[in-house]
């Protein structure tokens, strides 16, 4: 998978050069011949590294890199070299006269199924030999990846540098990212809104805490992506998984193993290994899981009577999930790669829940009070399914390429619940009056299918041209039954609790990207164009929806100007879109569970979000850095979740969850992101955004909240102590914020939240500390231990207020608060040596490696 490496290969820091060691994540390739043109096999071909100065001597030298036999038809090829730095080429045998090509490795640009992508390919085309003879010794050189680069259209964050979420899932890694929010429940946000999330670069079905930490080579925050990649999901932007995968030849591994405080273990098992044109990789990874929950929840509603429900929960989920990924690739020549991949993911999981609840009528009734505990049993099992195909191919003049790619994730998904309530005339221990159960039988199964072509150009020396194809198709199935269980244990299907509904999603996309530069002013301009509808169908009533959205364009632009030492501005503006799912569409009232009725809404109409960012980025010595941004989103028609009232089929009066289209909505905000060498034992990473945002709801016959300014901050401080040891420690604060709106994006079926409108309500300020501290040891530090607390002064609560003309609720929680996690790890590897073992340079009289570069 060609793509998944040079996303990969972002991660690495190409920033100020001249102060830190250069990346070595290059490629080079050509071909030898003879004066005549005929190839040439078996040819010594040596990488020089680039020039250094040597103090004593005062000129001057070159160190070698890389050495190799051309093969059978004259084709060398090179890897992991410097980006940026002066190299050279020198190709010598016997009876020919050797041959120095100077070169640098700059990144360019490729594109991807989701936009332009740096490439760090260089073509040295045919080099023709006439005799003589040198070589040189061998050097080893080694790189490291900074904990976070900044881009000005995208930050990178290195997750193998974040030892606190060492044994943990992609939740914990995103609670470490700049700009990202990780709420109690796993609901990510973006600058206050909800991102789409990708991996290696394509939707996925897998969610976040389904993807282990240790799977997690990098994570790209994109705010405002280009008409290069997806004009779905809205202004919120990107968040794009990358996963870990190398193509270093001979074979490298790593194990891992251990265990949380709660008693819930993990591990993982990783192998790769590359020979000739074959690389292979494997990954297996197995995550316990025992999270402990405490809340309450205080509301009063307001319909025919007035009541106040005060409830306590205490809530447990156990169980594991497995995953696995196995990938390969062929590199069919120096031009062309074709690669493959396979991932599966098992869970099951058995969720418990113990709720305390005390009901009060406030209208003087006979019996004004009462009392119950509902006893909730869950069993849910999942299996995901993905596969990605992709083919990659270089054309002989330097930049132009052709990828295509196909990809598929799908999953099925079961569950059972039951409800089991006590009622009560007094307070719970008292004598029962009587017991109600409820059972509910579920089972999903979302399907994504993705197919994408992509072409660049480089027209001229200035002018380059991207283009692609893309054709996505969303496939859900839901089944929902709720049985009534009398007292002798016979279940009765309760219709009203019943959800049986199919659905197909399209989206069909092209774009045209043109990015040209003058001097030190660049610009690319971009159209998207999309297609879309979707057809659905509610199995149990026979009622069928079907709609076909308009042709819509996305334009982008993108503006940037280099200012010198080392600084630079960029403007963007680009469009977007937000579509109903098909649950938010279909107009069907759910009564499965009685404390969360919900039901779509058939007028909604998408969402389109306009958004600008003006960024400045500086890069000061030893690649310390500073981004700062300002942004502006302006939304139309702004979908959200809406709180109505209603009457259930016996008349009696209820509160019904449902979706509206807002007026508008708008955002503004600046924020700022560093990183900061302060030694070399000391780096740190600051994040802070102070954003304004309000939701109109006057079209809604409610009063809208007042704009309300917010900010939230993110600190990672990294300390390498004597010994071995490496201490991390991560601070958030998250002022008073409106809640998020479309938090189950990403879910397939009715939202599990509880009675609220983001319209409506705000977040409590909160904080929180994690820490971490990791030993290495044994040969070249192969060994680790890692030992991690999060939430170290229990201080993460999610404490949410909301409120409307028929309700006024708080609602507070907290979860897994100072749990201690411990990991070991061990890396082990051999890497190809052998193409300095198959000849004595020296005593073939190759020269002096401290030889003057002329």
């Amino acid at each position: 998978m060609r793509k998944i490496f040079c996303l990969i290969l972002i991660s690495f820091a190409i920033a100020n050069t001249t102060n830190a060691q250069a990346p070595s994540i290059g490629r080079v390739y050509g071909k030898i011949t003879d004066s005549l043109g005929q190839p040439l096999g078996d040819i010594t071909a040596i990488i020089l590294k680039s020039v250094v100065t040597d103090t004593v001597a005062k000129k001057k030298k070159m160190v070698l890199l890389k050495g190799m036999d051309t093969k059978a038809n004259g084709e060398f090829n090179f890897e992991d070299l410097p980006v940026g730095a002066p190299l050279v080429l020198r190709v010598s045998s016997s009876g020919y006269k050797t041959q120095d090509l100077s070169f640098r490795i700059i990144p360019g640009n490729s594109s991807s199924p989701y936009g332009s992508m740096p490439t760090f390919d260089k073509d040295l085309g045919t080099v023709k030999l006439s005799p003589d003879i040198k070589t040189l010794g061998t050097v080893v050189v080694t790189s490291s990846t900074p904990t976070m680069k900044l881009e000005l259209d995208k930050k990178v964050f290195n997750v193998e540098k974040n030892i606190v979420s060492a044994g943990g899932t992609g939740l914990d890694v995103m609670r470490n990212v700049p700009s990202v929010n990780v709420d109690i429940d796993g609901n990510v946000t973006l600058r206050g809104a909800t991102p789409t999330i990708f991996v290696d670069g394509r939707p996925t079905t897998l969610s976040l805490d389904q993807i282990p930490a240790d799977a997690i080579e990098s994570v790209e925050v994109m705010t405002n992506p280009s008409a290069k990649y997806d004009a779905s999901g809205g202004g919120a932007g990107i968040l794009n998984i990358i996963l870990k995968k190398n193509r270093k030849k001979g074979y490298n591994g790593n194990i891992s193993g251990g265990i949380d405080s709660h008693g819930a273990p993990n591990a993982l098992a990783g192998f790769n290994i590359r020979q000739g044109k074959v690389n292979l990789s494997a990954n297996g990874m197995y995550n316990g899981i025992n999270s402990k929950t405490t809340g309450t929840t205080d509301r009063y509603t307001f319909l025919t009577d007035t009541t106040r429900l005060q409830q306590q929960d205490q809530n447990q989920n156990k169980g594991h999930f497995m995953f696995g990924q196995i990938g390969i690739d062929y590199f069919a020549s120096n031009k062309t790669t074709i690669s493959g991949s396979y991932i599966k993911v098992h869970g099951e999981f058995k969720p418990t829940d113990i709720s305390q609840i005390q009901t009060d009528s406030l209208n003087g009734f006979e019996n004004p009070t009462s009392y119950s505990t509902r006893y909730s049993d869950n069993d849910r099992v999942f299996d995901v399914n993905g596969a990605q195909l992709g083919l990659k191919h270089l054309f002989a003049n330097d930049g132009r390429q052709l990828t295509v790619d196909g990809s598929y994730f799908g999953v099925k998904a079961h569950t059972s619940a039951l409800y089991t309530t006590d009622y009560y005339t007094a307070q719970p221990g008292s004598p029962i009056d009587f017991i109600t159960q409820q059972q509910t039988l579920a089972t999903a199964a979302p399907e994504f299918f993705t197919a994408q072509t992509d072409y660049t150009d480089p027209l001229t020396r200035n002018i380059k041209l991207e283009a692609g194809l893309r054709a996505s198709i969303q496939k859900l199935s839901n089944n929902n039954n709720t049985y009534s269980i009398d007292k002798n244990g016979e279940a009765t299907l309760d219709s009203l609790g019943t959800t049986d509904y199919s659905s197909t999603s399209r989206v069909y996309a092209a774009y045209i990207n043109v990015t040209s530069s003058i001097g030190k002013f660049s610009y690319a301009l971009g159209l998207r164009a999309e297609s879309s509808g979707y057809t659905g169908d509610i199995l149990n009533t026979g009622q069928k929806f079907s709609n076909n959205y308009p042709l819509s364009l996305f334009p982008s632009i993108f503006l940037s100007q280099k200012l010198g030492h080392d600084q630079e501005l960029q403007l963007s503006a680009t469009r977007k879109v937000n579509r109903p799912g098909f649950f938010q569409l279909i107009p069907y009232t759910d009564y499965s569970d009685t404390l969360n009725i919900t039901r779509g809404n058939p007028n909604l109409i998408p969402e389109f979000t306009e958004s600008f960012e003006l960024s400045y980025i500086k890069t000061f010595p030893h690649n310390n850095t500073l981004l700062i941004s300002a942004y502006y989103k302006y939304t139309d028609d702004l979908i959200t979740r809406f709180q109505d009232s209603g009457v259930n089929p016996i008349g009696k009066p209820i509160l019904i969850n449902t979706y509206e289209n807002a007026n508008d909505a708008y955002t503004v905000g600046a924020e700022l992101t560093t990183t900061d060498n302060i030694t070399n034992w000391w780096d740190i990473s600051f994040n802070v955004n102070v954003y304004n945002s309000k939701i109109n709801t006057d079209n809604l016959n409610q009063p809208s909240q007042p704009a309300l300014w917010s900010m939230f901050g993110k600190l990672n401080s990294n300390f390498k102590l004597p010994g071995g040891l490496t201490l991390q420690l991560t601070a958030i604060y998250q002022s008073k914020t409106n809640l998020p709106v479309n938090q189950n994006s990403n879910q397939f079926g009715p939202p599990g939240s509880t009675t609220q409108s983001a319209s409506q309500g705000y977040i409590k300020p909160f904080w929180g500390i994690d820490a971490a501290v990791k030993k290495t040891f044994l040969k070249n530090n192969a060994a680790s231990l890692t030992l991690s607390m999060t939430d170290i002064f229990r201080t993460r609560w999610s404490d949410q207020y909301s409120q409307s003309n028929y309700f006024q609720q708080e609602y507070n929680r907290l979860k897994d608060p100072q749990l201690v996690r411990l990991v070991f790890a061990y890396r082990f590897g051999k890497m190809d040596l052998n193409l300095f073992k198959r000849k004595d340079m020296h005593n073939q009289g190759m020269g002096d490696a401290g030889s003057s570069l002329q």
